[in-house]
């Protein structure tokens, strides 16, 4: 089987190349030519564990390849995947001008039938603007191809993509017509040897499933972060809390970690788009505009709590933070908490020092010189008047806090994943406040702030 993916960005590539994996014979076209010729060279534009090497074996075996003029490819492939980017407007709003210009390509190069797939995260009704575009191109051009339209939204966790496309939860698939279905079928059976539910539904549900799941798992985060605020308030641990509510089968434990907000290229994004759907639709998304409150005012919650250890007397004040990007085993910082971090600690005249195992170079793109990114996460801590742990990545967990205390001008640690425990740390003298602490855990007396 041969298809072309259209995009080589995070969903794109990841598709591609476990789709080569399963056998199947895969081009991967993007107009970004230096991009095409570096994955042509084994250069990979994105960090994902384990999809380099697995680039470069199905390269070698003739499996993947790259181009960058879909003309070139269409004539040879049964099914194109449009994986491009729906970066939101400035109404938050999905920005779908990408989307229809893959469409018009295929409309503008396609001689034969082809099978038009949206891997994008794509509102509902997408799918009708797409096939619009293709009929307004082939009508053009004086010709009358068959063609379907179909939608196959990813559920795919940046730092396990590739697992969760081999062993997927679920294989969502929209489709219109019995060819489609057919299609979808023989190129997913592989996946439903080993059991992974395949499952067909209508091209809007399809659409509507993947801004329904994101935000549903976004609005968990929202509400316990928000309980985690009550939690400090009233003198109860939200970790206890979480483990107390998430043995109910009813709700299960995932995605109840209270920390600093959710960020990324997912959530923060689907979340505004499904808001917009609702308004433009004359329906109020009066839950999924709460979540989005919630989560930008949680990004703030660390600044607010060194802000409050030294009563607002933070101006000339030295903080590292460890981890930039949005999650671990990722280098993405697209809506980052540290971001939002950082501008407030700048803003209130701080210096910041910073350190992430593989987000460096791109924050030195997005900040510049604005805060000293450090080769390490000790000569990060030097001089500091305080530590933010931003980022949970492993080799932050277990730290050698002798260290830590020495290159420090006070050993202070705000800790925005709750992966450190305050008792332990106070005992050794070092100050920890985490986020959902009671009032007596993680705190020192306001007299001892320096």
């Amino acid at each position: 089987m041969k298809i072309a993916i259209i995009g080589t960005g995070y969903v794109g590539l990841v598709t591609g190349t476990c789709f080569a994996e399963m056998g199947v014979e895969i081009v991967c076209v993007d107009i970004d030519r230096a991009k095409i010729e570096g994955l042509k060279r084994g250069v990979i534009p994105i960090y994902e564990p384990g999809l380099e090497e697995l680039v470069k074996k199905n390269v070698a075996a003739g499996r993947l390849s790259f181009e960058t003029d879909l003309a070139r490819v269409i004539d040879r492939v049964e099914i194109v995947f449009s994986a491009v980017g729906t970066p939101p407007g400035e109404d938050g709003s999905a920005d779908l001008r990408y989307v229809l210009e893959v469409a018009r390509t295929v409309g503008r190069t396609m001689n034969r039938y082809v099978l038009m797939v949206t891997k994008s995260t794509v509102p509902v009704g997408t799918s009708h603007k797409v096939e619009a575009a293709i009929r307004e191109e082939l009508e053009k051009r004086r010709l009358s191809i068959g063609f379907d339209v179909a939608s196959n939204p990813e559920f795919l966790k940046e730092g396990d993509a590739i697992d969760d496309f081999m062993r997927p939860d679920r294989i969502v698939v929209g489709v219109n017509s019995d060819k489609a279905r057919g299609l979808m079928e023989k190129l997913y059976r592989p996946f439903t040897l080993n059991g992974h539910p395949l499952l067909f539904m209508d091209v809007a549900s399809a659409e509507m499933t993947k801004y329904t799941a994101n935000s549903m798992l976004a609005t968990r985060i929202s509400f316990m972060n928000e309980i985690a605020n009550l939690c400090e308030r009233v003198g109860a641990d939200v970790n206890q809390v979480r483990r107390g509510v998430g043995a109910d089968p009813r709700i299960g434990s995932k995605f109840l970690y209270a920390g600093i907000g959710y960020g990324g290229s997912c959530f923060p994004k689907d979340v505004k788009a499904l808001y917009n759907t609702g308004r433009e639709h004359g329906c109020r998304m009066r839950v999924i505009e709460a979540v989005e409150e919630v989560n930008r005012l949680q990004k703030e919650v660390l600044f607010e709590k060194f802000r409050d250890h030294f009563r607002g007397e933070v101006s000339g004040k030295t903080v590292t933070l460890w981890g930039l990007s949005f999650k671990p085993e990722t280098d993405d910082m697209r809506e980052a908490p540290s971001l939002v971090l950082i501008e407030r600690l700048l803003e209130a005249g701080c210096r910041v020092r910073a350190y992430d195992p593989v987000a460096m170079e791109e924050a030195k793109r997005r900040l510049g010189d604005r805060i000293a990114c450090c080769p390490d996460k000790y000569e990060a801590l030097t001089g500091a008047d305080a530590l933010m742990l931003v980022t949970e990545w492993k080799e932050f967990r277990l730290p050698s806090w002798e260290t830590v205390k020495r290159l420090m001008n006070r050993p202070l640690v705000f800790d925005g994943r709750n992966i450190y425990q305050p008792e332990a740390l106070e005992g050794e003298g070092i100050v920890c406040y985490g986020i959902g602490y009671g009032k007596t855990k993680g705190r020192i007396a306001k007299s001892q702030a320096k």
